[in-house]
């Protein structure tokens, strides 16, 4: 039982590494394990006074904060269910996802959220405010002062749902993802696994904390480690003053997206530090690196870059290139499964053999029982005795897993499928490219058509003919894109994946608004 609610994990780092730090606020005060635990604890107790039960889902809208942390590990505590919602919703998409996830109450920052307050107050669900003013204070909520002692006699289940999230819906609505305690439990102990953490390990946080790359990888896989993160005094990632705080609080580690690796490789080549802190790994996870991304920043920081894959319904992690040590990290691979099975089906259900493309499939102990609410879903989803990723790869000779791309983002020109992301790996192979998405577009000869946008190196001159001509230099003829798209930015989720979806009715609307293509339900 110790091992398989992510509660007890918290817990029991806390009683082996009391004195150790578990959090940073940059600049500002750090919590122990041992005061972190009583913490969560007083909070805790506070819900339960304010009529907090278990099974109710609780809200939480904020920056990456320590009472974020704090609220979020007291409402699992109290076995009620965290929803975590990003702050920069509006209203109408607060009130969506407020009511899909039947929520009872809403918590905030002291400053509060206008947008969150609206649609709860419209949905007639409380909202309460949580301040910590310093390390040594109790956390203050706005309801009640009263704290009820009956904490103590609730005891934490493996199948209680302690995290609901929504998925970014590459096709259609947002599914709602109920996880459980024993979800979370695995799913720590896998990355605590394979990255080796211990308590000597310690990160800065880079990534938002509402979704499950930050939230896992970032926060409770350290915590459950007896190691420490740091979260900038901004509330969010700034590039200029990640390595400062990198090297004041002696990070072994990050992990970020695609999109923060760009941005921190750019601030290297404009303004370089005078010395980079010695990195045990980088990690790059949510969107496919490219190798020459991979190969620019390990060689700007020195430190092996291991690519990972992973996905809410699997509370994030499925698969990880390995530390050195354990083994080569392979460019354009995203690695080998970490904790759970995997196998390439087809579509009857058949297991592929090395080299054959496939659906890939995962089952363990960290895969969600299924979405909320969406028998649909969950029929296309779970089949086969397995879960249903829709991303589409092979396994090689060694058991390290290559993407393609996903089932329905595979560009069908004329019969021939085309991976956007090998088309984006040659762009980005550009030394004048900085970044770059292709996506498929609807054309009446061929069905489908190739089109990409790309973004230039600042200071650089690069136009259509130029991408065009490197294109057929290095791509077959039919996966050379129609169009290019020159562009100084393109639209990205709020966790900085980039949804080739969106990206296409964003560049298509610009020509015409009749050539939009019309995707999902």
């Amino acid at each position: 039982m110790e091992n398989s609610t992510l509660t007890a994990l918290l817990k029991a780092a806390a009683g082996k590494y009391p004195q150790r730090r578990a959090i940073s606020v940059s600049g500002e005060f750090d919590l122990t394990h041992a005061r972190l635990d009583e913490l969560i604890q007083q909070a805790a107790s506070c819900l339960v006074a304010a009529g907090v039960k278990p099974g109710d889902v609780v809200a939480l809208t904020f920056p990456n904060t320590v009472e974020f942390i704090i609220m979020f590990l007291a409402v699992i505590r109290v076995r009620a269910t965290a929803a975590p919602l990003n702050a920069a919703y509006t209203s109408e998409e607060f009130e969506f996802y407020l009511s899909d996830s039947e929520s009872k109450l809403l918590l905030t920052s002291k400053q509060g959220n206008e947008a969150a307050q609206t649609a709860a107050s419209s949905l007639k669900i409380p909202h309460v405010t949580a301040t910590l003013p310093k390390a040594n204070s109790d956390i203050a909520l706005s309801t009640t002062q009263s704290e009820s002692n009956s904490v103590l006699e609730i005891i934490n289940q493996p199948s209680d749902i302690s995290l609901f999230l929504h998925t970014s819906g590459t096709t259609s609505r947002p599914k709602g993802v109920p996880l459980s305690q024993l979800n979370l439990a695995s799913s720590v102990q896998n990355i605590k696994s394979v990255y080796k953490l211990t308590e000597s390990d310690s990160t800065v946080i880079v990534l938002p904390l509402f979704h499950v790359h930050g939230m896992i990888a970032g926060l409770l896989s350290s915590l459950v480690s007896g190691a420490s993160v740091t979260l900038p005094s901004a509330g969010r990632f700034s590039a200029s003053t990640f390595w400062s705080d990198m090297k004041k609080y002696n990070a072994t580690w990050y992990t970020a997206v695609p999109t923060i690796h760009q941005i921190i490789l750019d601030r290297h080549s404009a303004k370089p530090e005078p010395e980079y802190p010695k990195l045990r790994f980088i990690r790059s996870c949510s969107a496919s690196l490219a190798p020459v991304i991979l190969e620019r920043l390990e060689e700007a920081f020195g430190a092996p870059v291991l690519e990972a894959y992973a996905m809410t319904e699997a509370t994030h992690l499925m698969c990880s290139n390995p530390l050195p040590e354990n083994g080569p990290h392979i460019p354009g691979s995203v690695g080998k499964a970490v904790g759970q099975e995997m196998a390439i089906l087809n579509e009857s259900g058949v297991e592929q053999e090395a080299g054959t493309n496939g659906e890939v499939c995962i089952r363990g102990p960290n895969v969600t029982k299924g979405y909320k609410n969406n028998p649909e879903a969950n029929k296309t989803g779970f089949q086969f005795g397995w879960f249903h990723t829709g991303d589409i790869g092979y396994l090689d000779s060694n058991g390290y897993l290559h993407l393609v791309g996903r089932i329905k983002e595979l560009i069908n020109r004329g019969g021939e499928k085309i991976s956007p992301i090998e088309v984006d790996s040659v762009l980005l192979s550009h030394p004048h490219i900085a970044q770059a998405v292709c996506f498929g577009v609807p054309e009446e000869k061929y069905g489908e058509e190739i089109n990409c946008a790309v973004i230039p190196q600042e200071g650089t001159d690069i136009d259509e003919a130029e991408v065009l001509r490197f294109c057929k230099k290095n791509l077959a003829a039919f996966k050379v894109p129609k169009k290019v798209f020159i562009t100084d930015s393109v639209p990205k989720t709020a966790t900085g994946k980039i949804q080739r979806r969106i990206v296409a009715e964003h560049f298509l609307s610009q020509i015409s608004t009749a050539k939009v293509p019309k995707f999902g339900a």
